[in-house]
């Protein structure tokens, strides 16, 4: 006798409505207490938390409505008949966060690994619906062995089903999923399909084909953090934005970032008050950007004096560190801000930057979130690698956000904007709404060594003293094409403004942009390069 049978059998009274209310209790207190204490301090033993605990974290207290707690499985064969524990292994539900609704879903590793199954797929499948409906974001707590192997094809179809759901709330609604243990084979698909993926160091791993199968077909022998771990994801494959050392960390970061995004594709994100006064003057800007384009120096300090309180989220900090993808506030307004990292490969675009940045810009573009754009770019970064590689494919993937996306969009040309890299760094040509540069700025088709060698290599070759000669025609071709007011003389830039201003012109002219109207040609949708 199952302990559900026995609470319905032991309940007085089968026509007293408090009886009844008594059995529900005890149904729901078992559904609540999942599958004991022993499978509770094995998944504390692993340093993770519970699915429940997790919830409890991510979302305001006291805040959380489960749907479904009493749904269990109705396959059999396989031992399965005689394990039904309620929820089926996902817990799902809405709550709020920051006093705003988000809908959560949660895998439960103590019920079979997390494993998906039929019923628990189903839950899925209508959690994900309802937050579409609603319009409200969707965070998924990762922590599954994968399909239910016992349930066959119907596991496989359920993935199928949530990989369908992904994308269509791809730009409707915020889709966050948090990897908190195990995501191997065909269910990785799915955080690949949401906006942003959080992973924890030790505790979660991302695969298609684990260590054993690895080994197998390739002989090679990798343990699984060093294949799909949170630092290989995060700083190797590009596949996850954040990588944290524990789960309390990573689940309030995820609580900030829902805090700079707005619910769906038809709202802005919220405004907070701004204490930082607005026309604040950035002196420290002049001391942070050396006038010398061959110098390096750190765009976040840049950014930090720039946005409201010093305070942004940086996408990808360990992936295409030679650009900057962050999250703002400027006036208390979300902004997204794309920046050249001088500090790292000189700031060049390359094939992991170029679309590092257009899937950012997509993203802000989607959510009406305008974007800032820090140039400081020497161009292309050259080789046979990039070239085989698909430089010009994948370049052309920031080219097409840019010039795609109708959000406000303002561009700043800090010091070097030279060539290609120029122009796909959304300058005026290609769509931005007000381009303005300090007066460091050097826009130009190339550095000025480089465009002396082509246009005078003549002359050089034919002087008596071909450095002093190159080193005349670099200045001639410095002072006729490179200094700083040749764009603002010919529109290309709208003014060449004080550093020490910047702050001020950025949030007056956000301001207002904020009722920009601007529509695309109708269509199903483009085809942008792959």
């Amino acid at each position: 006798m199952t302990i559900i049978e026995d609470i319905v059998q032991t309940a007085p009274g089968t026509g007293d409505l408090r009886a009844r209310v008594a059995e529900l209790q005890a149904v729901q207190e078992l559904a609540q207490q999942g599958p004991g204490a022993q499978a509770t301090e094995a998944q504390h033993a692993k340093g993770k938390l519970t699915a429940r605990e997790r919830i409890g974290l991510l979302l305001d207290e006291g805040t959380f409505t489960e749907v479904e707690p009493l749904r269990r499985h109705r396959a059999t064969g396989f031992g399965l008949e005689a394990k039904r524990p309620y929820t089926d292994g996902v817990i799902t539900g809405w709550g709020l966060v920051h006093g705003r609704t988000v809908f959560v879903y949660a895998h439960d590793f103590r019920i079979f690994g997390g494993a998906l199954g039929e019923a628990h797929a189903t839950k899925i499948h209508k959690i994900m619906d309802m937050a579409i409906s609603a319009g409200a974001p969707l965070v998924s707590l990762n922590d599954g062995a994968g399909a239910r192997i016992q349930e066959g094809v119907s596991a496989l179809a359920g993935y199928g089903g949530i990989f369908q759901r992904n994308t269509r709330a791809s730009g409707v609604i915020p889709q966050i999923s948090v990897m908190l243990g195990p995501c191997a084979g065909g269910a990785a698909y799915s955080p690949a399909l949401t906006d942003f993926v959080f992973m924890v160091r030790e505790t979660s791993q991302m695969f298609i084909t684990g260590p054993d199968v690895v080994q197998a077909v390739t002989g090679e022998l990798i343990t699984q953090n060093g294949l799909g771990g949170a630092d290989v994801h995060a700083g190797v494959s590009g596949v996850s934005h954040f990588a944290y050392d524990d789960e309390q960390t990573c689940l309030e970061e995820v609580r900030y970032l829902l805090s700079l995004l707005p619910q769906n594709n038809r709202e802005t994100a919220p405004e907070e008050p701004a204490h930082d006064p607005v026309d604040r003057r950035c002196e420290r800007l002049l001391d942070l950007v050396p006038v010398e384009g061959q110098r390096p120096y750190d765009m976040r300090a840049v950014i930090e004096e720039i946005v409201d309180d010093g305070e942004y989220l940086e996408i990808h900090e360990h992936w295409a560190t030679n650009i900057i993808c962050a999250l703002a506030r400027l006036d208390g307004h979300t902004v997204g801000i794309v920046a050249n990292q001088p500090q790292s490969m000189a700031g060049v675009l390359d094939i992991h930057a170029s679309e590092k940045a257009a899937r950012f810009v997509q993203f802000c573009d989607a959510f009406n979130i305008p974007i800032l754009t820090l140039i400081d770019v020497p161009g292309f970064l050259p080789g046979v690698g990039q070239e085989h590689g698909g430089i010009i494919r994948h370049g052309a993937k920031l080219l097409y956000a840019y010039c795609n996306a109708t959000v406000p969009r303002i561009s700043l040309v800090i010091r070097k904007a030279y060539g290609g890299a120029y122009i796909v760094m959304d300058s005026r040509s290609v769509g931005a709404d007000l381009s303005f540069a300090w007066p460091s700025n050097e826009i130009a088709v190339m550095g000025a060594e480089g465009a002396a060698n082509v246009i005078f290599r003549r002359q050089i070759a034919d002087s008596d003293d071909p450095d002093e000669t190159r080193a005349e025609m670099v200045k001639q071709y410095k002072d006729e094409l490179m200094h700083p007011y040749y764009a603002a003389e010919r529109g290309l830039v709208d003014d060449v403004i004080d550093p020490v201003d910047t702050r001020d012109i950025l949030v007056r002219s956000l301001r207002m942009l904020r009722t920009k109207h601007a529509d695309l040609p109708v269509r199903k949708h483009g085809n942008p390069p792959q």
